[in-house]
């Protein structure tokens, strides 16, 4: 099981009760609430990040989606790596901050997830599959990039440790890949259209723990404002968007959200 504590980082800040309240009131205000999550609201499970200093793009370059479907040898590196467990992802369980959002989903309170994580938490904290919209895809399993099969990553693992790679698949002989959206692949088109119908919906979206520097993800909350939504964030260090926010938060997501929805 993965170490809450393990990136060595002092332990989050506290909400002030203003804060929590103020939070507190506006999503009893609202009717269309959006939740909007990066690599912060994970980290709390022990999950490293990929871009701040002993993140994973620290220790290991990126693999390219070209260079992926380029080459063999490249697509055995990224398989160990999947297969190591390099990122975090397996064993990681969600926390409180995931929790209080999938609470706040059952008790009507919010309509929506849009992540751009791929370690399946929300999905395991109780969040309704169809009210978690991915951006970057799921790293819990992998597909066929031609005809889209879903393949097991167990399945998958037992035939790379017998033969040192993934075979091509079975179905139609195309690539097989993770269900995770590379740097330069192409983002996923009903995700985004979904993400962009929750974003246009809402009066209220909330982002929790994402340094929005990555686009073209981070452009729901600046489109959510711009519309007329009150823009929350709830991040431990600041953000280039803070400016634009009705509200700030500069606290741990588990600390905050576990005090405006108590479980």
């Amino acid at each position: 099981m993965n170490d809450p504590d393990s990136d060595n980082r002092a332990p989050s800040p506290q909400p002030s009760a203003a804060q929590v309240e103020t939070l507190r009131k506006l999503i009893r205000a609202s009717r269309h609430t959006v939740f909007f999550t990066g690599a912060g609201i994970s980290t709390e499970s022990g999950i490293p990040d990929f871009r701040s200093p002993g993140g994973v793009w620290t220790r290991m370059q990126p693999i390219y989606y070209q260079d992926f479907i380029a080459s063999e040898d490249t697509r055995r590196e990224a398989w160990r790596r999947r297969f190591g467990n390099g990122d975090g992802w397996v064993g990681a369980e969600p926390n409180a901050g995931h929790r209080a959002v999938a609470q706040l989903i059952a008790d009507g309170r919010a309509a929506a997830v849009i992540t751009q994580n791929v370690d399946n938490l929300h999905q395991l904290s109780g969040v309704p599959e169809d009210k978690v919209i991915e951006l970057h895809g799921n790293s819990t399993y992998a597909t066929c990039l031609s005809c889209h099969v879903r393949y097991e990553l167990a399945d998958l693992e037992r035939e790379f440790r017998s033969s040192g790679t993934v075979s091509a698949c079975a179905r139609c002989g195309g690539i097989i890949k993770s269900a995770t959206i590379s740097f330069g692949q192409q983002m996923p088109a009903l995700p985004m259209q979904r993400a962009d119908e929750q974003t246009m919906l809402c009066d209220l979206f909330i982002v929790l723990g994402s340094s929005l520097s990555v686009f073209p993800a981070a452009d729901f909350p600046l489109r959510a404002r711009q519309k007329g939504a009150a823009l929350v964030i709830v991040n431990r260090d600041p953000t280039q968007m803070d400016d634009a926010a009705d509200l700030v938060i500069h606290a741990g997501i588990g600390a905050t959200m576990s005090l405006v929805s108590p479980a």
